[in-house]
């Protein structure tokens, strides 16, 4: 705990929020249609040229049900389109429209705008740290977790 009381996931959380609000602000002040957290997630989780959908729902670690709910809508919406998967005749890779890179360049744009707001904030060097920090190899979230010991318990 630190002087605010909170933990480090809540810190993380409100920093997070803070950068998809700043983010979506942006894209509603240009007109891009209007998307959620989670929709944003997924988006941003897509290869250049196209993801399955069990491989989003791996990725974003959600179901594949609400992958396939989040793809409806950014395809209705004209940002996401379902193409076939030259590889596999049973699947499809989902990939961002024409609208959907406009999209996804002015959210990477905004996003650069609020870390450098933060580095105004904060200090340059100290976003560096938290970047180093985060990228480390050495963090835990940079390799898929161990199975349980025993393959009955699941947390």
């Amino acid at each position: 705990m630190t002087r605010s009381g909170r933990d480090l996931p809540q810190l993380l959380g409100e920093a997070r929020r803070w950068f998809e609000d700043g983010m979506l602000a942006a894209l509603e002040a240009e007109g891009v249609p209007a998307v959620t957290p989670p929709q944003v997630q997924l988006f941003a989780a897509l290869d250049e040229d196209g993801t399955t959908v069990a491989e989003l729902a791996r990725r974003t670690g959600v179901t594949r049900q609400t992958v396939h709910q989040a793809v409806h809508f950014l395809v209705a919406a004209g940002l996401l389109e379902q193409v076939p998967d030259p590889s596999s005749a049973r699947q499809r890779l989902i990939r961002r429209t024409p609208a959907g890179l406009h999209a996804h360049d002015r959210a990477r744009r905004a996003l650069g705008r609020l870390e450098a707001e933060l580095a105004d904030r904060v200090g340059q060097g100290a976003v560096a740290a938290l970047r180093a920090a985060l990228e480390s190899p050495e963090a835990p979230w940079s390799e898929p977790p161990a199975a349980p010991a025993d393959p009955r318990f699941r947390p």
